[in-house]
C-alpha cells in the first residue's frame, strides 16, 4: 500500500505515529466535474515528491510519524450509509489517540469524520474553509449529498464557514448562533478578518478544508472552480494563526478532482497536508 511522503515504514508505523491519513475515496453526488473519488490516490502519490525538510519551520515534520491507514472496506454507494463506515473508522484511529488527516473524496465523508470528532470531543466546532455554502438542506433527492455538508454539519456541532462565493438565498437565515458563514467579499473588505474568524471560533476546533476554497489559478482540479479565491501564502498565513488560536484535533482535505496534466494541484494538496502538521506539531519538532 502507497504511503504518504513515502515514508519509511519506521516513520509510517501506525502503532506509534502520532498522525494518520485516512484516504476516503468517496464519490457518489458530484454534479459538476467528476473524479474525487481518485482524490486520495492523486493526493498520495504527489506527497512522494514532496521534500521532508520544511525551510519555514527548519523541521521535518515527519519525525512525528505519519501513518497511511487503509481505507474503510466495502464502501456503499449510499452517502448515508457511507458517512456511517467512516465515522466507524475514524472512530477506531481516534480511539487509540490518533490526529486524523481525512482525504476525499467528495466533501460528504467531512460529515462522517466529524460526526466522529463531535463524540470524542462535545463541544467541538468547525471552521470550514470552501468556495460554496453547502447548506442545502436536500439537493437531488437527497439530505446527504455533498451540496448539503455544512446542513448536516450543523446539525452536528457549531462551524464557522469562510470564503464563500457561491451560496443560496437566505442560508444566513437558517444558521443558529453562534455557527455563522463569512462571504469572501466581506473578508477582502476587512483588513481584520483572519482576527474575526480566530474570535469566532472555541474549544476544539475541527477544520474541513475543500480545495475549491483556493483561486483557481493555483488549484484548477476541482469539480466546481469558483473565480476569486484564495492564495497559498495568505492561506497558510491564516491557518497558522488559527493553529497557533486554538487547540485543533483534526482536520480533512477534500474535493481534489486530479487531472492528468495538472499535477500541481495533486502535489498543492499534499504539500497543503504536510505544512499543516508541521504548523500544528511544531513543538514537538527536534530543530534541524
Amino acid at each position: 500500500m502507497a504511503r504518504f511522503l513515502d515514508l519509511p515504514p519506521e516513520q509510517a508505523d501506525l502503532e506509534d505515529a502520532r498522525a494518520v491519513i485516512l484516504p476516503l475515496p468517496f464519490e457518489a453526488t458530484t454534479t459538476y466535474g467528476k473524479g474525487t473519488g481518485r482524490g486520495p490516490a492523486a493526493i498520495i502519490e504527489a506527497s512522494t515528491q514532496v521534500e521532508l525538510y520544511d525551510e519555514e519551520l527548519n523541521e521535518e515534520p515527519c519525525q512525528i510519524g505519519i501513518a497511511t491507514a487503509r481505507p474503510p472496506e466495502g464502501f456503499s454507494s449510499d452517502p448515508e450509509e457511507a458517512i456511517a463506515q467512516i465515522s466507524a473508522a475514524c472512530e477506531v484511529l481516534l480511539e487509540r489517540g490518533k490526529f486524523v488527516v481525512g482525504l476525499g473524496g467528495e466533501h460528504t465523508v467531512s460529515v462522517g469524520l466529524i460526526r466522529a470528532y463531535s463524540k470524542y470531543f462535545p463541544d467541538v466546532r468547525v471552521l470550514q474553509l470552501d468556495a460554496h455554502s453547502d447548506l442545502r438542506d436536500i439537493y437531488q433527492g437527497s439530505k446527504f449529498n455533498h451540496a448539503c455538508v455544512m446542513a448536516r454539519v450543523s446539525e452536528i456541532c457549531p462551524y464557522v464557514g469562510v470564503g464563500v462565493r457561491s451560496g443560496v438565498a437566505g442560508e444566513r437565515a437558517v444558521l443558529n448562533p453562534p455557527s455563522r458563514l463569512i462571504y469572501a467579499h466581506e473578508m477582502r473588505r476587512n483588513t481584520e478578518w483572519v482576527e474575526e474568524v480566530v474570535g469566532a471560533l472555541a474549544g476544539p476546533v475541527y477544520i474541513t478544508i475543500d480545495l475549491d476554497f483556493l483561486d483557481p489559478s493555483i488549484m484548477p482540479s476541482v469539480g466546481a472552480p469558483e473565480p476569486g479565491g484564495f492564495l497559498w501564502y495568505e492561506t497558510l498565513e491564516f491557518l497558522r494563526q488559527v493553529i497557533n488560536s486554538h487547540t485543533v484535533v483534526g482536520f480533512d482535505v477534500v474535493e481534489l478532482s486530479p487531472k492528468t496534466d495538472l499535477p500541481a494541484s495533486d502535489f498543492l494538496a499534499a504539500k497543503l497536508i504536510y505544512k499543516l502538521l508541521g504548523y500544528l506539531f511544531e513543538d514537538e519538532l527536534e530543530k534541524s
